[in-house]
Protein backbone atom coordinates (compact mmCIF):
# COMPACT_ATOMS: atom_id res chain seq x y z
CA UNK A 1 0.00 0.00 0.00
CA UNK A 2 2.93 2.22 0.88
CA UNK A 3 4.44 1.55 -2.31
CA UNK A 4 1.43 2.39 -4.64
CA UNK A 5 0.80 5.78 -2.42
CA UNK A 6 4.14 6.97 -3.40
CA UNK A 7 3.81 5.74 -6.81
CA UNK A 8 0.58 8.08 -7.10
CA UNK A 9 2.63 10.74 -5.61
CA UNK A 10 4.81 10.66 -8.09
CA UNK A 11 2.71 10.20 -10.99
CA UNK A 12 0.13 13.00 -10.05
CA UNK A 13 2.90 15.67 -8.96
CA UNK A 14 4.07 16.98 -12.86
CA UNK A 15 0.55 17.93 -13.59
CA UNK A 16 -0.04 21.29 -12.53
CA UNK A 17 2.68 22.88 -14.23
CA UNK A 18 5.39 20.51 -13.56
CA UNK A 19 4.37 21.95 -9.19
CA UNK A 20 6.13 25.23 -9.82
CA UNK A 21 2.52 26.31 -7.83
CA UNK A 22 3.50 26.72 -4.31
CA UNK A 23 0.15 25.72 -2.54
CA UNK A 24 0.82 22.32 -5.23
CA UNK A 25 4.42 21.66 -3.55
CA UNK A 26 2.98 22.21 -0.04
CA UNK A 27 0.43 19.61 -1.02
CA UNK A 28 3.25 17.11 -2.00
CA UNK A 29 5.15 18.34 1.44
CA UNK A 30 1.98 17.10 3.41
CA UNK A 31 1.48 13.93 1.40
CA UNK A 32 5.12 12.56 1.96
CA UNK A 33 4.40 13.34 5.30
CA UNK A 34 1.30 11.34 5.73
CA UNK A 35 2.71 8.63 4.24
CA UNK A 36 6.07 8.76 6.36
CA UNK A 37 3.60 8.41 9.59
CA UNK A 38 1.88 5.31 7.89
CA UNK A 39 5.43 3.83 7.11
CA UNK A 40 6.77 4.84 10.99
CA UNK A 41 3.62 2.82 12.30
CA UNK A 42 4.23 -0.36 9.77
CA UNK A 43 7.80 -0.10 10.60
CA UNK A 44 7.38 -0.26 14.00
CA UNK A 45 4.97 -2.92 13.73
CA UNK A 46 7.41 -5.12 12.01
CA UNK A 47 10.29 -3.89 14.50
CA UNK A 48 12.76 -3.08 11.39
CA UNK A 49 15.49 -1.14 12.32
CA UNK A 50 18.36 -1.21 9.79
CA UNK A 51 17.83 2.37 7.44
CA UNK A 52 19.13 2.03 4.00
CA UNK A 53 21.29 4.72 2.36
CA UNK A 54 21.87 7.01 5.56
CA UNK A 55 25.27 7.60 3.85
CA UNK A 56 23.18 9.62 1.14
CA UNK A 57 19.96 10.65 3.81
CA UNK A 58 22.71 12.46 6.09
CA UNK A 59 24.02 15.58 3.85
CA UNK A 60 20.05 15.85 2.33
CA UNK A 61 19.20 16.28 6.32
CA UNK A 62 21.85 18.42 7.30
CA UNK A 63 21.02 20.81 4.18
CA UNK A 64 17.33 20.98 5.47
CA UNK A 65 18.89 21.77 9.08
CA UNK A 66 21.00 24.48 7.45
CA UNK A 67 18.05 26.03 5.93
CA UNK A 68 16.43 26.03 9.15
CA UNK A 69 19.24 27.48 11.17
CA UNK A 70 19.49 30.37 8.70
CA UNK A 71 15.88 31.54 9.82
CA UNK A 72 16.59 31.53 13.67
CA UNK A 73 15.79 35.25 14.96
CA UNK A 74 19.23 37.12 15.72
CA UNK A 75 17.40 39.45 17.12
CA UNK A 76 15.11 42.57 15.97
CA UNK A 77 15.66 45.93 14.29
CA UNK A 78 14.00 48.92 13.51
CA UNK A 79 13.86 50.31 10.16
CA UNK A 80 11.05 52.83 9.10
CA UNK A 81 9.76 52.69 12.32
CA UNK A 82 8.99 48.70 11.55
CA UNK A 83 10.54 45.82 13.29
CA UNK A 84 12.27 43.81 11.40
CA UNK A 85 12.84 39.89 11.49
CA UNK A 86 16.59 39.67 11.77
CA UNK A 87 17.92 36.35 10.46
CA UNK A 88 20.96 34.95 8.31
CA UNK A 89 18.63 34.71 5.51
CA UNK A 90 17.09 37.41 3.23
CA UNK A 91 13.70 35.78 2.88
CA UNK A 92 13.10 33.61 6.28
CA UNK A 93 9.35 32.23 5.01
CA UNK A 94 10.88 30.81 1.30
CA UNK A 95 14.06 30.15 3.19
CA UNK A 96 12.31 27.92 5.75
CA UNK A 97 9.70 26.45 3.18
CA UNK A 98 13.14 25.41 1.40
CA UNK A 99 13.92 23.40 4.59
CA UNK A 100 10.55 21.55 4.39
CA UNK A 101 10.88 20.77 0.78
CA UNK A 102 14.41 19.10 1.89
CA UNK A 103 12.42 17.40 4.37
CA UNK A 104 9.83 16.05 2.06
CA UNK A 105 12.31 15.38 -0.64
CA UNK A 106 14.82 13.31 2.20
CA UNK A 107 11.50 11.64 3.49
CA UNK A 108 11.20 10.78 -0.25
CA UNK A 109 14.38 9.02 -0.77
CA UNK A 110 14.04 6.92 2.51
CA UNK A 111 10.95 5.80 1.52
CA UNK A 112 11.58 4.76 -1.64
CA UNK A 113 15.10 2.86 -0.10
CA UNK A 114 12.78 1.20 1.94
CA UNK A 115 9.24 0.03 -0.19
CA UNK A 116 11.46 -0.01 -3.56
CA UNK A 117 13.51 -2.69 -2.26
CA UNK A 118 13.19 -5.44 -5.16
CA UNK A 119 13.94 -5.71 -8.76
CA UNK A 120 10.27 -5.68 -9.76
CA UNK A 121 9.55 -2.70 -7.67
CA UNK A 122 12.80 -0.74 -9.35
CA UNK A 123 10.98 -1.96 -13.22
CA UNK A 124 7.72 -0.61 -11.88
CA UNK A 125 9.18 2.86 -11.42
CA UNK A 126 11.76 2.50 -14.46
CA UNK A 127 8.20 2.50 -16.60
CA UNK A 128 6.92 5.16 -14.20
CA UNK A 129 9.47 7.71 -15.09
CA UNK A 130 9.29 6.53 -18.43
CA UNK A 131 5.65 6.94 -18.80
CA UNK A 132 5.14 9.98 -17.09
CA UNK A 133 7.85 11.98 -19.15
CA UNK A 134 6.10 10.27 -22.44
CA UNK A 135 2.98 11.83 -21.59
CA UNK A 136 4.52 15.17 -21.04
CA UNK A 137 6.20 15.26 -24.49
CA UNK A 138 3.19 14.57 -26.34
CA UNK A 139 1.31 16.36 -24.53
CA UNK A 140 3.84 19.43 -25.70
CA UNK A 141 4.09 18.11 -28.96
CA UNK A 142 0.36 18.44 -29.35
CA UNK A 143 0.09 21.83 -27.47
CA UNK A 144 3.01 22.93 -29.81
CA UNK A 145 1.25 22.05 -33.48
CA UNK A 146 -2.25 22.76 -31.90
CA UNK A 147 -2.42 25.36 -29.42
CA UNK A 148 -3.87 28.95 -30.46
CA UNK A 149 -4.76 30.78 -27.25
CA UNK A 150 -4.07 31.06 -23.47
CA UNK A 151 -4.86 27.77 -21.69
CA UNK A 152 -4.29 24.07 -22.98
CA UNK A 153 -6.23 21.87 -20.36
CA UNK A 154 -4.24 24.00 -17.71
CA UNK A 155 -5.42 27.65 -17.68
CA UNK A 156 -2.17 29.63 -17.28
CA UNK A 157 0.02 27.70 -20.43
CA UNK A 158 0.42 30.16 -23.35
CA UNK A 159 0.99 30.27 -26.69
CA UNK A 160 4.85 29.92 -27.23
CA UNK A 161 5.71 29.85 -23.86
CA UNK A 162 7.35 26.62 -22.00
CA UNK A 163 6.20 23.03 -23.53
CA UNK A 164 4.54 20.29 -22.11
CA UNK A 165 3.18 21.36 -18.75
CA UNK A 166 5.55 23.13 -17.82
CA UNK A 167 6.03 26.98 -17.99
CA UNK A 168 9.42 26.96 -18.83
CA UNK A 169 11.05 24.66 -21.83
CA UNK A 170 14.21 24.27 -19.50
CA UNK A 171 12.27 22.97 -17.12
CA UNK A 172 10.15 20.12 -19.43
CA UNK A 173 14.18 19.31 -20.76
CA UNK A 174 15.09 18.54 -17.44
CA UNK A 175 12.34 15.38 -17.39
CA UNK A 176 13.41 14.71 -20.44
CA UNK A 177 16.66 14.44 -20.22
CA UNK A 178 16.10 12.35 -16.91
CA UNK A 179 13.86 9.77 -18.85
CA UNK A 180 15.95 9.81 -21.75
CA UNK A 181 19.21 8.80 -20.20
CA UNK A 182 17.42 6.10 -17.94
CA UNK A 183 15.73 4.79 -20.90
CA UNK A 184 19.11 4.54 -23.07
CA UNK A 185 21.12 2.77 -19.89
CA UNK A 186 18.79 0.25 -19.66
CA UNK A 187 19.27 -0.42 -23.40
CA UNK A 188 22.87 0.00 -24.03
CA UNK A 189 23.23 -1.85 -20.18
CA UNK A 190 21.73 -5.21 -21.44
CA UNK A 191 18.25 -4.57 -19.09
CA UNK A 192 16.03 -5.14 -22.03
CA UNK A 193 15.02 -8.49 -24.01
CA UNK A 194 15.29 -8.50 -27.72
CA UNK A 195 11.92 -9.21 -27.96
CA UNK A 196 11.16 -6.11 -26.01
CA UNK A 197 13.35 -3.51 -27.03
CA UNK A 198 11.41 -1.86 -29.48
CA UNK A 199 9.02 -1.16 -26.98
CA UNK A 200 11.65 0.72 -25.14
CA UNK A 201 12.69 2.65 -28.36
CA UNK A 202 9.25 3.72 -28.80
CA UNK A 203 8.96 5.15 -25.27
CA UNK A 204 12.09 6.85 -26.01
CA UNK A 205 11.35 8.58 -29.93
CA UNK A 206 8.75 10.50 -28.32
CA UNK A 207 10.56 11.68 -25.39
CA UNK A 208 14.07 12.50 -27.60
CA UNK A 209 11.60 14.29 -30.24
CA UNK A 210 9.83 16.75 -27.31
CA UNK A 211 13.15 17.40 -26.21
CA UNK A 212 14.45 18.94 -29.15
CA UNK A 213 11.18 20.33 -30.37
CA UNK A 214 11.65 22.49 -26.77
CA UNK A 215 14.14 24.21 -28.38
CA UNK A 216 16.61 23.52 -24.94
CA UNK A 217 19.86 24.74 -25.57
CA UNK A 218 21.17 23.61 -22.02
CA UNK A 219 19.09 20.07 -23.18
CA UNK A 220 20.72 19.38 -25.96
CA UNK A 221 24.13 19.20 -24.84
CA UNK A 222 22.96 17.50 -21.53
CA UNK A 223 21.59 14.85 -23.59
CA UNK A 224 24.86 15.07 -25.81
CA UNK A 225 26.81 15.10 -22.49
CA UNK A 226 24.45 11.40 -21.57
CA UNK A 227 26.09 10.31 -24.70
CA UNK A 228 29.70 10.95 -24.05
CA UNK A 229 29.44 9.47 -20.78
CA UNK A 230 27.51 6.10 -21.58
CA UNK A 231 30.23 5.30 -24.44
CA UNK A 232 33.34 6.04 -21.62
CA UNK A 233 30.78 3.58 -19.67
CA UNK A 234 30.82 0.96 -21.81
CA UNK A 235 34.37 1.18 -22.67
CA UNK A 236 35.27 1.13 -18.65
CA UNK A 237 32.48 -2.51 -18.27
CA UNK A 238 33.20 -4.35 -21.35
CA UNK A 239 31.38 -7.22 -19.89
CA UNK A 240 28.08 -5.58 -19.17
CA UNK A 241 25.64 -7.78 -20.92
CA UNK A 242 26.62 -11.05 -22.71
CA UNK A 243 23.35 -10.46 -24.89
CA UNK A 244 24.77 -7.15 -26.15
CA UNK A 245 28.39 -7.87 -26.07
CA UNK A 246 30.02 -6.92 -29.33
CA UNK A 247 32.11 -8.93 -31.49
CA UNK A 248 36.18 -8.79 -30.95
CA UNK A 249 36.70 -7.04 -33.94
CA UNK A 250 34.50 -4.20 -32.63
CA UNK A 251 36.45 -4.43 -29.11
CA UNK A 252 39.66 -2.62 -30.81
CA UNK A 253 39.94 0.56 -29.35
CA UNK A 254 40.47 2.89 -32.85
CA UNK A 255 36.81 1.32 -34.03
CA UNK A 256 35.40 2.32 -30.92
CA UNK A 257 36.77 5.78 -31.60
CA UNK A 258 34.99 6.06 -34.96
CA UNK A 259 31.90 4.49 -33.54
CA UNK A 260 31.55 7.28 -30.75
CA UNK A 261 31.93 9.86 -33.68
CA UNK A 262 29.54 8.74 -36.36
CA UNK A 263 27.51 8.04 -32.69
CA UNK A 264 27.65 11.87 -31.60
CA UNK A 265 27.47 13.03 -35.19
CA UNK A 266 24.29 11.18 -36.27
CA UNK A 267 22.75 12.81 -32.83
CA UNK A 268 23.88 16.18 -33.42
CA UNK A 269 22.40 15.95 -37.48
CA UNK A 270 19.06 14.50 -36.20
CA UNK A 271 18.82 16.84 -33.41
CA UNK A 272 19.38 19.70 -35.73
CA UNK A 273 17.38 18.70 -39.02
CA UNK A 274 13.80 17.69 -36.13
CA UNK A 275 14.75 21.31 -34.32
CA UNK A 276 15.28 23.04 -37.54
CA UNK A 277 15.96 26.96 -37.96
CA UNK A 278 14.75 27.86 -34.50
CA UNK A 279 17.24 25.44 -32.59
CA UNK A 280 20.00 26.72 -34.74
CA UNK A 281 19.61 30.61 -34.23
CA UNK A 282 19.41 29.59 -30.09
CA UNK A 283 22.54 27.92 -29.99
CA UNK A 284 24.23 31.02 -31.90
CA UNK A 285 22.36 33.61 -29.08
CA UNK A 286 24.15 31.46 -26.59
CA UNK A 287 27.45 33.19 -27.58
CA UNK A 288 26.14 36.35 -27.06
CA UNK A 289 24.37 36.10 -23.63
CA UNK A 290 27.03 34.31 -21.93
CA UNK A 291 30.14 36.43 -23.63
CA UNK A 292 28.22 39.81 -24.13
CA UNK A 293 29.37 43.09 -22.97
CA UNK A 294 27.48 44.19 -19.93
CA UNK A 295 24.46 46.18 -20.50
CA UNK A 296 22.32 48.34 -18.07
CA UNK A 297 19.63 45.21 -18.63
CA UNK A 298 21.73 42.92 -16.55
CA UNK A 299 19.87 39.96 -18.28
CA UNK A 300 22.32 37.91 -19.48
CA UNK A 301 23.69 34.57 -17.67
CA UNK A 302 27.57 36.92 -17.58
CA UNK A 303 25.99 39.45 -15.98
CA UNK A 304 24.02 37.40 -13.40
CA UNK A 305 27.06 35.22 -12.90
CA UNK A 306 28.65 38.03 -11.49
CA UNK A 307 26.47 39.39 -9.79
CA UNK A 308 26.27 36.01 -7.80
CA UNK A 309 29.76 35.50 -7.39
CA UNK A 310 29.76 39.41 -5.57
CA UNK A 311 26.80 38.43 -3.12
CA UNK A 312 28.69 35.20 -2.28
CA UNK A 313 31.80 37.50 -1.49
CA UNK A 314 30.03 39.45 0.96
CA UNK A 315 28.28 36.39 2.71
CA UNK A 316 31.05 33.64 2.18
CA UNK A 317 30.26 31.34 4.82
CA UNK A 318 26.56 30.58 5.31
CA UNK A 319 25.34 32.84 2.61
CA UNK A 320 22.10 34.61 2.04
CA UNK A 321 19.65 31.72 2.84
CA UNK A 322 18.28 28.77 1.01
CA UNK A 323 15.71 30.07 -1.51
CA UNK A 324 16.37 33.53 -0.65
CA UNK A 325 18.57 34.15 -3.80
CA UNK A 326 15.45 36.30 -5.57
CA UNK A 327 15.61 38.75 -2.90
CA UNK A 328 19.00 39.08 -1.42
CA UNK A 329 20.79 39.12 -5.32
CA UNK A 330 19.17 42.98 -5.99
CA UNK A 331 21.85 44.59 -3.60
CA UNK A 332 24.75 43.26 -6.33
CA UNK A 333 22.80 43.36 -9.29
CA UNK A 334 24.04 46.41 -10.78
CA UNK A 335 21.28 47.20 -13.82
CA UNK A 336 18.19 49.26 -14.91
CA UNK A 337 15.74 47.38 -12.60
CA UNK A 338 13.94 46.57 -15.95
CA UNK A 339 14.71 42.76 -15.16
CA UNK A 340 15.81 41.46 -11.89
CA UNK A 341 17.18 37.54 -11.63
CA UNK A 342 15.06 34.88 -9.91
CA UNK A 343 17.26 32.60 -9.92
CA UNK A 344 21.35 32.25 -10.92
CA UNK A 345 20.87 30.29 -14.04
CA UNK A 346 23.77 28.22 -13.08
CA UNK A 347 22.47 25.65 -9.53
CA UNK A 348 25.95 25.12 -8.25
CA UNK A 349 26.71 28.97 -8.26
CA UNK A 350 23.47 29.49 -6.14
CA UNK A 351 24.38 26.75 -3.82
CA UNK A 352 27.62 29.03 -3.37
CA UNK A 353 26.12 32.15 -2.67
CA UNK A 354 22.62 30.94 -0.75
CA UNK A 355 24.58 28.45 1.27
CA UNK A 356 28.07 29.61 1.94
CA UNK A 357 30.99 27.28 2.20
CA UNK A 358 28.64 25.55 4.39
CA UNK A 359 26.36 24.80 1.92
CA UNK A 360 28.66 24.13 -0.90
CA UNK A 361 30.66 21.75 1.54
CA UNK A 362 27.24 19.54 2.08
CA UNK A 363 26.66 19.63 -1.56
CA UNK A 364 30.19 18.17 -2.05
CA UNK A 365 29.73 15.76 0.56
CA UNK A 366 26.42 14.48 -0.98
CA UNK A 367 27.97 14.13 -4.67
CA UNK A 368 30.94 11.85 -3.04
CA UNK A 369 28.51 9.64 -1.02
CA UNK A 370 26.68 8.85 -4.34
CA UNK A 371 29.46 8.42 -6.24
CA UNK A 372 31.01 6.26 -3.87
CA UNK A 373 27.68 4.48 -3.45
CA UNK A 374 27.67 4.25 -7.31
CA UNK A 375 30.77 2.68 -7.62
CA UNK A 376 30.32 0.46 -5.48
CA UNK A 377 27.54 -1.18 -7.14
CA UNK A 378 28.36 -1.07 -10.58
CA UNK A 379 31.43 -3.68 -9.63
CA UNK A 380 29.07 -6.01 -7.95
CA UNK A 381 26.13 -5.89 -9.76
CA UNK A 382 25.62 -7.71 -12.97
CA UNK A 383 22.02 -7.94 -15.47
CA UNK A 384 19.05 -5.87 -15.70
CA UNK A 385 20.26 -4.37 -11.77
CA UNK A 386 23.88 -2.84 -13.60
CA UNK A 387 21.59 -1.89 -16.67
CA UNK A 388 19.06 0.07 -14.17
CA UNK A 389 22.33 2.03 -12.42
CA UNK A 390 23.68 2.84 -15.85
CA UNK A 391 20.35 4.19 -17.27
CA UNK A 392 20.20 6.13 -13.94
CA UNK A 393 23.72 7.24 -14.25
CA UNK A 394 23.08 8.89 -17.21
CA UNK A 395 20.35 10.62 -15.87
CA UNK A 396 22.33 12.22 -13.22
CA UNK A 397 24.65 13.04 -15.86
CA UNK A 398 22.29 14.95 -17.86
CA UNK A 399 21.19 16.82 -14.80
CA UNK A 400 24.73 17.75 -13.36
CA UNK A 401 25.37 18.87 -17.17
CA UNK A 402 22.20 21.40 -17.73
CA UNK A 403 22.38 22.71 -14.10
CA UNK A 404 25.61 24.57 -15.19
CA UNK A 405 23.16 27.05 -16.97
CA UNK A 406 19.52 26.54 -15.60
CA UNK A 407 17.81 25.85 -12.73
CA UNK A 408 15.61 22.66 -13.60
CA UNK A 409 16.09 21.08 -9.85
CA UNK A 410 14.23 23.77 -8.61
CA UNK A 411 10.75 22.62 -10.02
CA UNK A 412 9.56 19.88 -7.43
CA UNK A 413 8.75 17.85 -10.41
CA UNK A 414 12.57 17.63 -12.00
CA UNK A 415 13.54 17.29 -8.22
CA UNK A 416 11.23 14.11 -7.59
CA UNK A 417 12.47 12.32 -10.71
CA UNK A 418 16.27 12.58 -9.90
CA UNK A 419 15.64 10.93 -6.33
CA UNK A 420 14.12 8.04 -8.06
CA UNK A 421 17.21 8.23 -9.83
CA UNK A 422 19.60 8.50 -7.11
CA UNK A 423 17.27 5.73 -5.53
CA UNK A 424 18.08 3.64 -8.22
CA UNK A 425 21.79 4.11 -8.52
CA UNK A 426 22.43 3.47 -5.14
CA UNK A 427 19.93 0.97 -4.03
CA UNK A 428 20.72 -2.28 -2.71
CA UNK A 429 17.37 -4.29 -4.18
CA UNK A 430 17.05 -7.67 -4.06
CA UNK A 431 16.04 -9.71 -7.52
CA UNK A 432 13.62 -11.81 -5.69
CA UNK A 433 9.80 -10.83 -6.66
CA UNK A 434 8.07 -8.78 -3.85
CA UNK A 435 6.34 -11.14 -1.23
Amino acid sequence: MIFGLLLFVIVVTPIPYGTVEPWWKAAFICAVFAICIIALIETLKNRIQRIEGVSILLPMLAMSVLAFLQTLSLGSRTEANLSVWNTISADPYQTRFFSLQMLALTTLLALLYRYASTQHRVRVLVFTVLAIAVASAVFGILRQTTQQETGFLLPLLKKNQGYGQFINKNHFAFLMEMAFGLGLGIILGGGVARERLMIYVALLLPIWTGLVLANSRGGILAMLSQVVVAVLLLISFRGLSSEYQLPKIAQSGALRAVLFVVLVVGILFGTFWVGGDRLATNFENATNEITSTPTRAGASRNEIWRATLKMFAAHPIVGVGLGAYWIAITAYHDASGLMTPQEAHNDYLELLSSGGLIGLALGVWFVVAVVVKIRQNLLTDTGYKRAVRLGAILGITGVAAHSLVDFGLHIMTNAIVFIVLIMMATARFETANDG
